[in-house]
């Protein structure tokens, strides 16, 4: 083969894989899913969302998720009511609330995170038959209440046997229990471990009382029109659980500090929930909030606690 021939053979054989590869660029283009934007914020419930994120699983499941992060959960409440979320992890009593409202959002999944009830130090609480008269700091109506109304049941307390104070923000209601101002609060992670590491005891966690209280949800539009995303996006979800399940906590340090807010110092000293695979919320856990939520006459009476689940995405 002469230099010319050899010249016509090295652009026809770059001709060929240039247009292999434009044809497989466009079809990806082509076959992109749509944006599934979903609202988090810094929690135990989030990690395995970070993960999947920081793992890249979103992308090799084909799901274009969006991790939308939030400091408030009256903001991420307002970005669900206005349309800009296609999804969110909230509480089951914040969501019913919504959706008695005319939120159009399903619960499709739970989560594996908990909150904890933990007591000052200089109350010397070692069990929950020990806190009535307690100031037991909350924030009303929200799944803050709910944990604490139900630790108080469990014990035989009456409501009105504590002192309930309203404290709205976690920050705070953590610097007033470091400061003695208040006796107890209902805590989630980090502020958990945050708090454990200065010596104060946690007495109780939800757990421990075989309650779930926070899911995963989608809004109508979303289930309606991106199906194949959020299918997506659960096959990245349960790639992520079994990482956390799997894996040594070493692997998640950088994911636990940058996302889920854990301080360095303390990130050795995190336990983990015992996360499982996506699953439907379970019907007591449902039940007790409705319960909850009727008593307290924040839900009409004819409200259909499982009409907030949909069963189309996960066993």
């Amino acid at each position: 083969m002469n230099i010319k021939q050899t010249v016509k053979s090295a652009v026809f054989y770059c001709l060929i894989i240039s247009l292999a590869l434009n044809a497989c660029t466009g079809k990806k283009r082509e076959n992109k899913n749509e944006e599934l934007t979903i609202g988090v914020m810094s929690s135990m419930d989030y990690l395995p969302l970070a993960v999947a994120d920081a793992q890249g699983y979103f992308e090799e499941e084909g799901a274009n998720v969006n991790l939308q992060k939030f400091f408030s959960a009256n903001d991420r409440d307002a970005a669900i009511q206005s349309g800009n979320l296609d999804g969110s992890i909230i509480d089951y009593t914040g969501a019913a609330l919504q959706r008695s409202g005319g939120v159009e959002l399903y619960f499709t999944s739970q989560c594996d995170g908990t909150f904890e009830l933990i007591a000052g130090k200089h109350t010397n609480i070692k069990s929950i038959d020990e806190l009535k008269g307690k100031n037991v700091a909350i924030a009303q109506n929200t799944v803050i209440d709910f944990c604490t109304a139900m630790i108080l049941e469990s014990a035989g307390i009456e409501q009105d046997e504590v002192n309930k104070l309203e404290i709205n923000k976690i920050p705070l209601r953590l610097e007033m229990l470091r400061n003695e101002k208040i006796d107890l609060t209902v805590l989630p992670d980090p502020f958990v471990t945050m708090a454990k590491d200065e010596g104060l005891p946690s007495i109780i966690t939800m757990n421990d009382l075989g309650y779930h209280v926070t899911g995963i949800v989608f809004t109508k539009s979303a289930i309606d029109n991106k199906k194949e995303e959020i299918d997506a996006f659960y096959r990245a979800y349960n790639r992520a659980i079994a990482d956390l399940q799997q894996l040594p906590l070493s692997d998640f340090q950088d994911v636990l500090v940058n996302e889920v807010g854990f301080p360095q110092p303390l990130v050795d000293k995190v336990i983990l929930p015992e996360y499982h695979p996506a699953q439907l919320p379970k019907q007591e856990d449902l039940d007790a909030v409705n319960r909850w939520l009727q008593e307290k006459q924040l839900l009409p009476v004819d409200f259909d606690i499982n009409s907030l689940v949909n069963p189309d995405f996960v066993n």
